[in-house]
């Protein structure tokens, strides 16, 4: 921690072409910094130890740098609470919070916000307990979990366990854990728990029942790392609460001079792989329901389910947009129901069901403007509310802006990766738009969207002059879906 004194070169002027070879090795020096300050806020020893004196300075450097970096703001909001200054911690919160809306128009992270309701209801309630980072375990049961829509699924990553024996994993784990927790923040349909609560139960022998009754989680992921020679094998596995059966589960394979690399893939890989299962099972649960029981989500996730059979049946389209319109008719403010409405209507006018072509370009247009105003926060919303404008409404600008935006919040999402392909083979940037293509299809493999992705390859290539390469893709997209034409 005390080594570090801020960003490589700040303040100095890089030549472009340095730029270009040595951000990534910057970007990378700042996330370990900022992963280092949490690791350590979680671990403090006594009040006025050096470990926190040391903490606390590399805290301060890193915001001196980036006033927004909420892994230093979250290392201060608990090291003033682990010295017992609850209103010292809420002020940081509050800097932090201020720093966020103002610099980027976003809101605080899940595990944020979730540290800081802690430690008002804490406060409310007199209790002067050990709280986050105090380095004395307490129970999950006393540890305050944020309100949540009681239909919103919910999720919290358990410490991986180290199977190798080797100390040096152990922080590789807890990193690893940190970047799948932050990475699924970022999907706002998801309640998910913040660290500081599910490293609670590090070390301990569990029940998932139990821990998802405590933690008041529909799913675990839980792993664990193993290390042979210069070897790492990672497993993770994605489980339900209430059953305890396994949704899914796959493990990745490296070596310790690529550690963090892995480490970053591994991550991304596992938020990508369970939060459509995530999604297909809170379908499933929707559909088990009374039609008269069902709120706004649940219609949202029955259309779901129905636009997934779009490309197939046009009698699907219909149902589809019923059900998204029956969402919004419950709640007006329902950004991604919006979205999932104008993408009906694109899905008529390409596979050519448009009846009055105009009156439904016009409506499909009305309904991704008001998703992109609902949902700037929102990068579903942002996503298929860009897509629409761009691809039903012709403003290929404000398309790639909207999914930009998306991808700025949530770099996981294959479905703005998806769609970002298709603007960017449209604007003239074919080598992006491969790129963008295939990280989603990397990111979620087994995707319904997946012969879109392959078909905006194939335009990318296209637009290239790279023909054997659009035809090779146009065929590969088809083999998918031969309906798609």
């Amino acid at each position: 921690a005390d080594l570090y004194r801020g960003g490589v070169l700040a303040g100095e002027a890089i030549p472009e072409e340095l730029d270009e070879w040595f951000g990534p090795y910057l970007d990378r020096y700042q996330r370990k910094a900022l992963q280092l300050v949490d690791l350590l806020s979680l671990a403090l020893p006594i009040p006025g130890s050096a470990e926190e004196t040391a903490c606390e300075g590399l805290a301060e450097r890193l915001l001196a740098s980036d006033p927004t970096a909420e892994a230093a703001h979250r290392a201060l909001i608990r090291i003033h609470a682990h010295r017992g200054h609850e209103n010292a911690a809420l002020r940081q919160f509050e800097l932090c919070r201020n720093a966020l809306k103002k610099q980027l128009d976003a809101e605080p992270e899940a595990q944020t916000s979730s540290l800081a309701a802690s430690l008002q209801s804490r406060e409310r309630t007199g209790d002067r307990r050990p709280g986050p980072g105090s380095g004395v375990a307490a129970p999950a049961q006393m540890l305050a979990v944020p309100t949540r829509h009681d239909d919103q699924p919910s999720i919290a990553v358990l410490p991986f366990h180290n199977l190798s024996g080797d100390i040096e994993q152990e922080y590789f784990a807890d990193g690893m854990v940190e970047d799948i927790v932050t990475a699924l923040a970022h999907f706002r349909h998801l309640f998910v728990v913040a660290r500081n609560s599910s490293f609670t139960y590090k070390g301990r022998s569990i029940d998932i029942k139990q821990v998802g009754r405590e933690l008041g989680v529909r799913y675990v992921v839980e792993g664990s790392v193993r290390r042979a020679g210069d070897r790492l094998r990672i497993a993770g596995q994605l489980i339900d609460t209430s059953t305890g059966a396994y949704l899914w589960a796959d493990r990745f394979d490296g070596t310790l001079a690529e550690v963090f690399d892995l480490q970053d893939q591994v991550a991304s890989s596992i938020v990508g792989a369970i939060t459509p299962k995530v999604e297909e099972a809170e379908i499933e649960r929707a559909k088990r329901k009374p039609t008269e029981s069902l709120d706004a989500y649940d219609y949202y996730l029955r259309g779901l389910a129905a636009f997934d059979r779009t490309i197939t049946s046009r009698s699907a389209i219909d149902e589809a947009l019923r059900l998204f319109k029956a969402a919004i008719a419950r709640d007006p403010e329902f950004a991604a129901a919006y979205a999932r409405a104008a993408r009906c209507y694109a899905t008529r006018k390409s596979n050519g069901w448009m009846v009055d072509r105009a009156e439904e370009i016009a409506e499909a247009t009305r309904l991704a403007r008001r998703a992109v105003e609902l949902g700037r926060e929102d990068a579903i919303a942002l996503s298929y509310g860009g897509y629409v404008l761009g691809y039903v409404g012709g403003d290929l600008d404000d398309s790639a802006a909207c999914i930009d935006r998306a991808l700025a919040l949530n770099p996981n999402l294959a479905a703005a990766l998806g769609v970002s392909s298709w603007v960017r083979a449209c604007l003239g940037e074919p080598g992006k738009a491969v790129e963008h293509a295939a990280l989603a299809m990397r990111l979620s493999p087994l995707d319904p969207r997946l012969f879109a992705w392959q078909f905006n390859t194939g335009l990318a290539h296209f637009c290239a002059g790279h023909y054997d390469d659009a035809v090779a893709w146009a065929g590969k997209s088809l083999r998918h879906q031969p309906n798609y034409v």
